[in-house]
């Protein structure tokens, strides 16, 4: 089920919020979001219900097996068994196809394995359930006694199935001990308006602009391919951030304070500064679960260095089983490692806007490497990006006469990437200007209603990581 889809916003969402609100006291309220959660789940893939129910058991008796062993060396390997079984089923279900694959490409040994289809938000859940036992292991959390909190903590549905990857350590004491204020509700639904509108109204009509060009290889040219790449990359940020919004806005609902996953990154003026604004859970956790358990940077120079590299490398092969990821996360690592050895220090002496030009070009071929799965289209695109092609404007605008109404959403999309609302929002506006502010989250909701009853096309990227 989609947040933006008309059976969320207008079934799921209000009977869960009703069924919510009258529950009378803290028990029969978290039974209620188990159960919606559950339902959301299953909504379109009920039988990955099971796998979802398995990883969430395996990791609370891990947790138990953890906490109720003193001996340190057998803690340590009932972390280690736990650990094995999570990564082996995320390596299962969304890793094995690309295995036999390679290994068929590699070998000529045809493997006759069934292709097993990706469980969404397999990711996320199982990061999130690793954190658990890792920090309990090092004694950051407390023990979940009971499996129903613990499953709601994992199957959660505003954070369940594209993040933020919420650790148990932010909400262990929400679970249990929580309140719901009006000012949170208000913070929440403005927050919720706010990531639809950017999911329904940027995102979509982003994504549309890019897939027509990078779709017409016969007219489009060097301009149209830049032009493409700016729009693709406006729509991975703004579907993405716009969940985050969607997702941090329901938790505030139900009186759960989630971490911010992005802060505006696409303003960044380098690329160090672009990972720590761009997915800010995911980058945090590979670098207190897997960065710093390696050595961090407390290591010699060539240590660190690979350090970096095979992090990254993971990160990039986290996102999908498709070698442009992986590669994508190299060029991360790249283009990290040359900033933190010589050119940062450079950039950070150019005027601030020669910064934010050298960032955007790096992010801007970044995503490129991203988007493209096929290596040969990769190639020939890139090429064409850096060796100027002439663009047949008229017929690529004929191929979609449509593109001349998004193209209204590219300026919007360009400023919001920036943080204006903040700004102007931190100002006490008084009484007439609360009534505008609520008057315009009423428009922009009508307004994103209206596109999903108009359009077709309403996809979420990161549910297929």
């Amino acid at each position: 089920m989609l947040f933006s889809s008309l059976s969320f916003l207008y079934a799921f969402l209000p009977i869960t919020l009703i069924l919510y609100f009258i529950a009378p006291n803290r028990r029969s309220k978290n039974v209620v979001l188990l159960l919606a959660s559950l339902v959301f789940y299953s909504w379109g893939e009920p039988r990955y219900l099971v796998l979802l129910i398995f990883s969430s058991l395996v990791g609370y008796l891990g947790g138990l097996a953890i906490e109720r062993t003193h001996s340190k060396h057998i803690r340590k390997g009932i972390l280690t068994l736990t650990l094995v079984i999570l990564i082996a089923v995320l390596v299962v279900f969304k890793y094995l196809n690309f295995l036999v694959v390679n290994f068929t490409a590699l070998t000529g040994i045809a493997l006759n394995i069934r292709k097993i289809a990706l469980p969404i938000g397999i990711s996320f859940y199982t990061f999130q359930i690793l954190s658990y036992v890792i920090d309990l292991y090092r004694g950051r959390v407390s023990l979940q006694k009971s499996y129903f909190r613990f499953l709601l903590y994992v199957s959660f549905f505003p954070q369940l199935i594209a993040g933020p990857i919420v650790r148990y350590e932010t909400v262990e004491k929400e679970i249990t001990d929580r309140r719901e204020s009006f000012d949170d509700i208000v913070y929440g639904t403005r927050r919720f308006i706010t990531g639809l509108a950017k999911k329904v109204l940027l995102a979509n009509n982003m994504a549309i602009i890019a897939e027509s060009i990078y779709s017409a290889e016969n007219v489009a040219g060097s301009l149209a391919y830049w032009f493409a790449l700016l729009c693709y990359t406006f729509q991975l940020y703004y579907d993405f951030s716009g969940y985050s919004d969607m997702a941090i806005g329901l938790g505030r609902i139900f009186g759960f304070h989630f971490l911010e996953n992005f802060d505006y990154p696409l303003s960044s003026a380098s690329i160090t500064e672009f990972w720590q604004r761009w997915h800010k859970s995911l980058s945090s956790w590979f670098k207190d679960y897997l960065y710093i358990p390696m050595g961090g940077n407390k290591v010699n120079k060539r240590r660190w260095l690979c350090n970096i590299v095979i992090v990254w490398a993971i990160t990039g092969f986290w996102h999908g089983a498709e070698w442009n990821f992986m590669l994508w996360g190299l060029f991360q690592a790249l283009l990290l490692i040359i900033e933190k050895l010589w050119l940062l220090k450079y950039v950070k002496k150019l005027p601030r806007l020669l910064q934010h030009f050298y960032s955007a070009f790096l992010i801007l071929v970044s995503m490129h490497i991203f988007y493209f799965v096929d290596f040969t289209k990769m190639l020939y695109v890139l090429k064409v990006m850096f060796a100027f092609k002439s663009t047949d404007w008229v017929g690529l605008l004929m191929i979609d006469t449509s593109i001349c109404f998004k193209l209204l959403f590219l300026l919007p999309s360009a400023l919001f990437s920036f943080p204006i609302v903040p700004k102007l929002c931190h100002k006490d506006c008084g009484v007439v200007g609360t009534l505008v502010r609520n008057g315009f989250y009423i428009m922009l909701l009508l307004a994103s209603i209206m596109f999903i009853i108009s359009s077709s096309y309403n996809p979420f990227i990161y549910f297929r990581f």
